[in-house]
């Protein structure tokens, strides 16, 4: 057999790393059902014209054609499909096909895989589960919702530092902000600053400002006035008295960035009450903004920030439209595998065992399966994982299989004496030895050990 070539950039876990991913999983969609969001899947494909909208995305979409197809069948880009690189999309469709059968404002959670044909790279793939939460209104949204949505998240986040996942920080900005103080400088293309300011991690200020002053037209007052906004952050309503100050020093007062600020503050006093130091307001935070109309979000783990943003969003002020009506929306969405490609990497977390069988029966000799099958079925009726050894190997070669697939619970049934009389069975915990007599009718491990669980990797 030729030998398997990996294809970088399709994570495959392994067992445990698997239960990480499903235990990571459920605590997003419990949490996101807790707060009334609806959970749907929409189809893996979508016309190819409607994925490319964004011309920039046009790079990172897989095509769908047939092996066998005719050459000139379906050329037509509305005839053609994609795999679907977002669930925004997707969703936007599914709202306007579905919006004369759903009740607005609509809280909807998706749990899927995307796709996306760019290098792949520490934490960054080809194939990789998302998990989106959005709320989108027909003609209208309160802007509370822009409030809810990062506190949701961060509760969400918050439930899995239980088992070792980091801390987080949700970084949140507001286009209007940016876009009333640009314009109250004199700068009026608005996205080419937000596109400099965007670069600031990576190239640093002073690069930053040689490209407002050569490609945005900027003086150098008005560059200096833009790195100074993008220096404020904060998790209390300083933030916005210090953006206030400096709008005033600059005369770049607005109406606009006043509304925006209003707005900001709201969401940062919401979150000192209720998720205290996990939101922090970041003005410099620009990505997605030439899209945003309000609020954006960007989510880093604590002590990872070089693995980017694993979460991100904001609001938009038209999700879709049908051309009577106009669908805001305010949504943010968990890159699930970067998530869980970072901590199994790091070695944060791990799980107590790769396999979901509590017990292995052991067998005695191959006549006698039937009766160790039976006692599995009994368990297994009274909810406990069990599985049944492979082969009538000796005792001991059954307990190493149970050790090397982290089985804590082998079975042995109970033997037959002189006068015919069974013994009772007994279940042996092989980690520490201890050897009980037990009835499959009445036995059951501790709570601990009755799923795997994920935890701490120290532990």
């Amino acid at each position: 057999m030729a030998r398997v070539t990996p294809l970088s950039g399709f994570p495959e876990w392994l067992p445990d790393g698997r239960i990480v991913e499903q235990h990571v999983l459920d605590v997003l969609r419990r949490t996101f059902e807790l707060h009334g969001f609806a959970g749907i899947e929409t189809r893996a494909v979508e016309p190819l014209d409607q994925l490319l909208r964004k011309g920039e995305t046009s790079k990172e979409v897989y095509v769908l054609r047939r092996l066998q197809e005719e050459p000139g069948e379906d050329d037509r880009r509305d005839k053609q499909l994609g795999l679907h690189f977002d669930l925004t999309v997707p969703f936007a469709r599914y709202v306007l096909e579905n919006a004369g059968r759903l009740t607005f404002p609509f809280k909807r959670y998706q749990i899927q895989k995307v796709w996306r044909g760019e290098r792949p790279q520490d934490g960054r793939f080809r194939e990789f589960a998302q998990a989106d939460i959005d709320v989108v209104g027909a003609g209208e949204l309160p802007y509370h919702f822009e409030v809810e949505l990062p506190l949701v998240m961060a509760e969400a986040l918050g439930a899995l530092r239980e088992i070792g996942v980091p801390e987080v920080r949700i970084l949140v900005n507001n286009r209007k902000v940016a876009e009333g103080f640009y314009r109250g400088l004199g700068l009026n293309d608005v996205e080419g600053v937000l596109r400099q300011i965007d670069k600031l991690d990576k190239i640093g200020a002073a690069k930053v400002a040689e490209l407002l002053v050569a490609e945005q037209g900027a003086d150098v007052e008005q560059a200096a006035a833009c790195l100074e906004l993008a220096s404020i952050h904060g998790e209390d309503l300083s933030v916005i008295d210090r953006v206030r100050e400096l709008a005033g020093r600059h005369g770049a007062v607005t109406e606009l960035l006043e509304t925006g600020l209003t707005e900001l503050g709201a969401l940062v006093e919401a979150a000192a009450r209720r998720a205290p130091g996990v939101v922090v307001a970041d003005l410099k935070i620009a990505r997605g903004l030439d899209y945003y109309t309000g609020s954006v979000y960007e989510t880093v783990l604590v002590g990872h920030e070089q693995l980017g943003s694993i979460c991100s969003g904001g609001r938009y002020d038209t999700l879709a439209s049908d051309g009577k009506v106009t669908y805001p929306g305010v949504g943010l969405s968990i890159g699930v595998s970067r998530l869980v490609s970072r901590v199994l990497s790091a070695g944060l977390v791990g799980a107590t065992r790769g396999v979901p069988a509590a017990v292995l029966v052991a067998v005695d000799d191959e006549a006698s399966r039937d009766r160790s099958d039976a006692v599995a079925a009994a368990l297994r009726a009274r909810g406990v994982p069990t599985d049944v050894a492979p082969t009538a190997a000796r005792f001991g070669k059954q307990i190493r299989y149970a050790d090397r697939r982290g089985i804590p619970f082998v079975w042995f049934l109970g033997s037959e004496d002189e006068d015919g009389v069974v013994g009772p069975d007994q279940v042996k915990d092989i980690r520490s030895g201890e050897q009980v007599d037990a009835d499959a009718a009445a036995w059951e491990p501790s709570p601990g050990d009755l799923w795997p669980r994920v935890v701490p990797a120290a532990d």
